[in-house]
């Protein structure tokens, strides 16, 4: 499939998230949301939520056991606290996406890199769902798109360098009209954007 929005039929919502920024939208029942990395290199920070029941979002653990898998790749369900479907992904070039990272902090930054930020994932996560009518305690173990962390036999993790071409893609059809939240991730003391954050791309069609 093509990643050209021009070339994708039923396009309902297209936007650039500038590098660095947060971004919401609800996408409707049976609707296809496309993620698309245009230069390369760059983590998406992504939660979601049960639109008609915000306090229902997603559950990483459930999406882990229930797959049998700690990464994200095409067939993938993303499940809810209530182990609820909330988006299937149906398209992905990459083929394995992070669940267990998480999103960078500035406390967290100050800790592993020494330090001090004003911008992060947590950041825009917390401004963006404010929008929303909701706090910081909506937050949850996140998925990040776009980035993979091998854990090593001895249980070892760290961001692969270099994983993401430019203009690859997701596609997550929505089980149920689903509240989707990103942070385009702002970090630069990891591999994860390439030491240079860059915009990303949204479309919302009808398949």
């Amino acid at each position: 499939m093509s990643a050209d929005p021009a070339a994708l039929d039923g396009v309902i919502y297209d936007f650039v998230i500038p590098a660095k920024q947060p971004w919401s939208h609800v996408v409707e029942a049976g609707n296809i949301l496309r993620i698309i990395d245009l230069e390369g290199q760059q983590a998406v920070d992504f939660l979601c939520y049960n639109a008609k029941d915000p306090g229902d979002r997603y559950n990483g653990m459930n999406t882990i056991k229930v797959q049998g898998n700690t990464y994200v790749s095409k067939g993938t369900v993303l499940y809810s606290d209530a182990g609820l479907k909330l988006f299937t992904v149906i398209e992905d070039t990459l083929g394995q996406h992070d669940t267990v990272y998480g999103c960078c902090s500035n406390p967290n930054n100050k800790l592993r890199y020494g330090v001090t930020t004003t911008e992060s994932c947590y950041t825009n996560f917390t401004n963006e769902l404010a929008r929303r009518g909701m706090d910081r305690s909506a937050i949850v173990s996140n998925v990040n798109f776009f980035m993979q962390v091998p854990i090593m036999p001895d249980g070892q993790a760290g961001v692969a360098d270099g994983v993401s071409p430019p203009g690859g893609y997701v596609d997550l059809l929505a089980e149920m009209d689903v509240l989707a939240v990103i942070s385009n991730c702002p970090q630069m003391h990891n591999p994860c954007n390439g030491y240079n954050p860059t915009p990303i791309r949204v479309i919302v069609r009808k398949p």
